[in-house]
């Protein structure tokens, strides 16, 4: 299956659900990363795989410039039509793939990607690349979901994802990222994880998944093992899964000054 034809047929077909839904407009990541960014109205910042655009509207009134980009063409549509009613007119928008960034080394200060990362194939590529655009001193913003180091529950929690979402390539586990980022050449600096709850129906829902496999889905989660119930928090009520819990994290990671002669 090509994985970047499927990220852009899912998130085409339900763009518009990405700018209103709760999750991503109004998690409050949002604010925990405009925190740690130590932005200013002298930088530049690529906000990769923006999707609906709130990380672009979140720093077009705090940094001198921001440029929004997405993989799939009908989500930059939405997002500009999202961030073009605040009236916000430093924020570009471009299409192309976070695993070959069109853009000249050390071009950005920060580089923010949120609930994203588990999309691409090839996190190592994104990684590089992310630390290539960065100027010396820049930081990248990480904020995506995460499997637990835990082999058995790694794979069911990224067996549902993929059942809900066939675009889901794999949500990383924590040791990973930190691997990944500094094989890159950048220095993790942050790291702090957090809870998710999601609402079944809504989760579902966003994917359009037929009756049945939303059915099936539910099926999993509700006869799976107790050590699984209790690890991800699954909440039935009256013989339906109401909401289960998964974790993400929120990554700071810097590239290294220059030395001064």
């Amino acid at each position: 299956m090509d994985v970047k034809r499927e990220v852009q047929k899912q998130f085409g077909q339900n763009a518009l659900k990405y700018v209103s839904s709760p999750i991503h407009a109004q998690g409050h990541d949002l604010a925990m990363l405009l925190e740690v960014a130590e932005a200013d109205s002298n930088m530049r910042l690529l906000d990769v795989a923006t999707g609906g655009g709130h990380v672009a509207k979140l720093f077009a009134p705090v940094v001198k410039q921001v440029t929004a980009f997405d993989l799939t063409a009908e989500m930059l549509g939405e997002a500009q039509s999202f961030i073009a009613q605040s009236g916000f007119d430093n924020v570009d928008f471009v299409h192309g793939d976070a695993e070959q960034l069109p853009f000249a080394d050390g071009e950005f200060d920060r580089v923010a990607c949120r609930i994203a990362a588990h999309h691409f194939p090839n996190v190592g590529a994104f990684a590089s690349e992310a630390a290539r655009v960065l100027r010396p001193g820049g930081c990248l913003l990480l904020i995506d979901n995460v499997a637990p180091e835990r082999a058995e529950y790694d794979q069911f929690y990224n067996e549902v994802e993929k059942e809900r979402d066939p675009s889901h390539y794999r949500a990383w586990k924590k040791s990973e990222w930190i691997r990944l980022v500094e094989h890159a050449g950048l220095t993790v600096e942050l790291l702090t994880s957090f809870p998710k709850t999601f609402g079944f129906q809504s989760w579902a829902d966003r994917m359009n998944m037929t009756e049945t496999a939303k059915q099936r889905l539910e099926q999993t989660f509700l006869q799976a093992t107790p050590e699984l119930k209790r690890q991800f928090a699954i909440v039935e009520r009256e013989g339906r899964l109401a909401s289960f819990q998964g974790q993400a994290i929120l990554l700071k990671a810097r590239k290294a000054e220059d030395l001064q002669g």
